[in-house]
């Protein structure tokens, strides 16, 4: 089945475009530089050979990204698992996530489905702001990426939206694909997590009907993602501290590929995905929502559902009762506060700003950790 060729621009490649690509990324020499990164025994010539081994994107995610994945969770995690007791696998959903790391959030998605039997893994929905390196776009794009255009006029970006919104609703009803797509764009810097009803409107854009129904022909899916320990939070309460001090402030270029890297090769401990109910039953419930209401209290629902299916650890309820007084000490011990006090003097001592507000700092990161805990408990 050809996509049709108004999404060529978005989409990811379809199987037949594949030699090529990988063609194009083997002569590339910042691609070939990763390469010698991730696999410095290992020749070239052998890892060209397995890529043009395989025939669909799919092929290549379990030939490579895999196999990269059970790695890198044996040394910089204590395990990842997902509960998908609340959905069919043999259906097809989008996934609406809260956003903590910028690569794995759905890099892990996509293993997790595997091991939970689904027969596909999703396509990933990627902001065209990290796609500046052609190698990395054609890349991304084998992965089973779709791209979501940012930085336009706002004229084209309402087409842009339009086109992203159709494309997602033809990938789940005609290519039986799921979808990833995070609540917000951008990760929430201080994990207070809230879906953006923009979001939800874009979503509306595309297929027939009321909104209602656009929304119920997405089969939407609320995702928790919950990590023990942010690798990233250090670079996170850094950039709060510059946003703060700072007017206009924006990231150096080499900011996102600081986080990317940053957030992959560092230390996680447990990570635990969590899928809702789909949300197509509530969506039933909702024909006497006025429409200007409508994706607000859809965003609320979302919201609800991913704050009360959170995993929380030691490190959420320490930080919750450092920073409001309050007592959970029977979540968790001694040794639990000591070890994640330890941490976060360490991570603190990463931050390298000329001028650092300790205090500001140290609150921040306190903040990113107790916000789970508070959603969680207000939500139940």
């Amino acid at each position: 089945m050809r996509t049709p060729e108004i999404f060529d621009p978005i989409r990811p490649f379809e199987p037949e475009e594949l030699p090529a690509v990988y063609d194009r990324l083997l002569a590339d020499e910042g691609f070939k530089a990763v390469l010698a990164y991730l696999y410095p025994q290992v020749p070239t010539e052998a890892i060209a050979a397995k890529m043009r081994q395989c025939a669909t994107n799919l092929d290549f995610q379990k030939a490579f990204c895999y196999g990269f994945l059970e790695n890198l969770l044996s040394k910089a995690s204590k395990g990842c698992d997902m509960d998908v007791s609340a959905i069919d696998v043999s259906r097809r959903y989008t996934f609406v996530s809260n956003h903590r790391d910028i690569v794995l959030d759905s890099a892990l998605l996509d293993k997790l489905l595997i091991d939970c039997d689904f027969t596909t893994t999703c396509e990933i929905a990627i902001g065209d702001n990290l796609l500046s390196l052609p190698w990395v776009r054609d890349l991304v794009r084998v992965n089973k990426s779709f791209i979501v255009e940012r930085s336009l006029p706002p004229r084209q970006m309402l087409l842009a939206s339009k086109r992203l919104s159709e494309y997602m609703h033809y990938a789940i009803a005609e290519k039986q694909e799921n979808i990833w797509i995070a609540q917000r764009e951008g990760r929430a810097k201080d994990s207070d997590d809230r879906t953006q009803p923009a979001i939800l409107k874009m979503m509306a854009m595309g297929g027939e009907g009321s909104p209602v129904d656009r929304l119920r022909q997405l089969h939407i899916v609320p995702l928790s993602i919950s990590y023990e320990f942010d690798p990233c939070d250090y670079l996170k309460a850094k950039e709060l501290q510059q946003r703060r001090d700072t007017e206009h402030f924006q990231k150096a270029p080499g900011d996102d590929v600081l986080s990317m890297r940053t957030g992959i090769m560092g230390y996680k401990g447990r990570i635990h995905y969590h899928c809702a109910s789909c949300i197509d039953g509530f969506l039933d419930t909702l024909a006497d929502v006025p429409k200007g209401e409508l994706f607000d209290v859809v965003a609320r629902h979302i919201d609800r559902e991913i704050h009360r299916h959170y995993r929380l650890y030691p490190s959420n309820y320490v930080a919750l009762d450092l920073l409001e007084g309050t007592c959970h000490s029977g979540e968790y011990t001694e040794e639990d506060k000591v070890f994640f006090l330890r941490y976060l003097e360490g991570q603190l001592a990463k931050i390298d700003l000329e001028h650092p507000d300790r205090e500001f700092l140290r609150e921040r990161m306190l903040t990113m950790y107790a916000n789970p805990a508070k959603n969680l408990l207000s939500a139940q």
